[in-house]
């Protein structure tokens, strides 16, 4: 459960991050928003935007379009039925309601091929039925009416959101299974936290759009709703980063990133298929297909990031500087990572170990499960991961029991006692050793006498085997072979013993008068009965 717990935090420590950048980002692209002074102003009623005013010399637009809307809502507030009409006034048509000057039309707030009367028309056509709305949708009916349907979103939401869970439970995951080992270590597989991650984002969204239909039903929500919807859209829309001559909003840095994984995701694809398709039927051993596969795929990301970036319109040559400090930086303050890096191209192009080989790597024994630019995944005997540095390869020893000869020696240290045939013992060791049928016949078993112990004579019994993975099962299956033959032809093994020696020597013992007069008697008696049975 460790490592669960780790990759939980992990990724709660991912969140924080992007959850900070977004934040930071949002703030970062409103400000140029409301710091720039635009040159018309929308006129609103209950969040809806009804039409916008241009700036005049003497009047500003958003004062106009202020003034404007304060009039609407003390119209619509009042409850009275409203009345929007049409008046000449210094040969300019004024739009008023309820007998109060809404907005004068100017010629700036015509555009071309309208006369200024077909546009007071227009927009008057449009206050009356946007107050008639407002005033509907504030009586008790329409607010039962607008209740019920808030209610149906929000069953509609739980249902889409229970759904969605159902779909990726039942057929997501079985279109991707989990391969054996990472079903045996309850390792969720990439593709699944990916998936899992789409499936959460997807439900977010439908409760969001399930709250955003909500507030838009009722006229109070509808402005707070519209004014965030504002912000969210000038935070996403407005350009932040400048690279040379380009400039870019976070809606387009986000899709730049979405590509970019799913690049990723495509060269994995590309890897895995010239991996069991192509190369599979090449006749190349496992090692050799995993370098190749892998020196493809960085290949292919490597172009791939390029061409993304040339048909986002980025020129390459903005960044010559981010590449000088890049270059400084790991000079400087990355030397870990680019001794990681070239240790592991090495490790590619010379193969010293290969995907597959069985190693041994301090006091860990296991499989190389992946070889990357940084670190070499190993799957230990106990069916753990461990993630070991590149460099470490190349400056420490490590045994490659794969590496060269296709088989691989065990030695199975025995001991016997003193007393013990040597002839017969080595003969029991060779007919254990050839009973089991992992151990070749060539090289042949062998029986080394190793030294004298204290108590007992060391043994070596020399085995080769093909399949180094598997030595310690081997091994223990010839121990218990060994033991059942040694008990068989009642060959000793010896136990731990140590040996005391006693000098001879005069111990001076005081008796007491009555024990010593007791053992006199007794041997007297003993004397007499010795010569009765002399005469008989």
């Amino acid at each position: 459960m460790s490592w669960l717990i780790e990759f939980n935090l992990r990724k709660m420590k991912s969140l924080k991050i992007i959850t900070l950048s977004f934040i930071l980002g949002c703030v970062l692209s409103v400000m140029p928003v409301f710091a720039q002074q635009n040159s018309t102003a929308p006129v609103t009623l209950d969040g809806r935007q009804l039409f916008k005013l241009s700036q005049l010399n003497e009047f500003d637009a958003e004062l106009r379009a202020n003034n404007a809307n304060q009039i609407l809502n003390q119209a619509v507030e009042s409850g009275n039925p409203a009345q929007v009409k049409v008046e000449k006034i210094n040969n300019f048509p004024v739009i008023r309601v309820n007998g109060t000057n809404l907005v004068t039309v100017t010629d700036k707030d015509v555009p071309v091929g309208v006369t200024k009367d077909e546009q007071a028309e227009r927009w008057q056509n449009i206050l009356q039925a946007a107050i008639n709305q407002a005033q509907k949708e504030r009586t008790p009916e329409y607010t039962r009416y607008a209740a019920l349907v808030s209610l149906g979103s929000i069953l509609l939401a739980v249902f889409l959101t229970l759904l969605l869970g159902w779909l990726w439970k039942f057929w997501l995951i079985p279109l991707f299974p989990a391969p054996e080992r990472v079903r045996e270590t309850a390792a969720p597989p990439k593709v699944h936290l990916l998936a899992n991650l789409v499936l959460r984002l997807l439900q977010i969204g439908v409760w969001l759009y399930s709250l955003v239909y909500i507030a838009n039903l009722f006229p109070k929500t509808r402005v707070w709703g519209q004014k965030l919807s504002n912000i969210i859209t000038y935070t996403l829309a407005e350009p932040i980063v400048n690279l040379g001559s380009n400039s870019f909003s976070v809606i387009q840095i986000a899709i730049l990133i979405g590509l970019f994984l799913c690049l990723l995701s495509l060269t994995k694809v590309v890897r895995n298929l010239l991996r069991s398709r192509v190369l599979h039927f090449t006749g190349m051993n496992q090692g050799d297909q995993e370098t190749i596969a892998t020196i493809a795929n960085y290949i292919l990301v490597c172009f791939g990031t390029i061409f993304l970036l040339q048909i986002w319109g980025l020129d390459l040559g903005s960044l010559t500087i981010f590449a000088g400090v890049l270059g400084v930086g790991i000079g400087l303050g990355l030397q870990g990572i680019a001794r990681e890096f070239v240790s592991g191209l090495v490790i590619i192009f010379e193969r010293p170990i290969q995907v597959g080989d069985f190693i041994n790597v301090g006091e860990f024994m296991g499989t190389v499960e992946r070889i990357s630019v940084r670190s070499t995944e190993i799957l230990t005997l106990e069916r753990l991961s461990i993630i070991v540095p590149n460099s470490h390869f190349l400056e420490k020893e490590v045994i490659n029991w794969s590496h060269g000869s296709p088989v691989a020696l065990v030695k199975l240290p025995v001991r016997i006692a003193y007393n013990s045939d040597l002839k017969k013992v080595r003969q029991a060791l060779l007919d254990a050793a050839k009973d089991h049928p992992e151990v070749v016949s060539e090289p042949p078993p062998n029986v080394l006498f190793k030294s004298y112990g204290e108590n007992y004579l060391n043994l070596d019994l020399i085995v080769w085997i093909t399949e180094p993975r598997k030595q310690i099962l081997i091994k223990s299956d010839i121990y218990f072979r060994i033991d059942e033959i040694f008990r068989e032809r009642n060959i000793e093994i010896p136990y731990p013993q140590q040996e005391l020696h006693f000098r001879s020597g005069n111990f001076p013992v005081e008796l007491s008068p009555e024990l010593e007069a007791s053992l006199t008697k007794l041997f007297n008696n003993k004397v007499n009965s010795s010569n009765e049975d002399g005469k008989i």
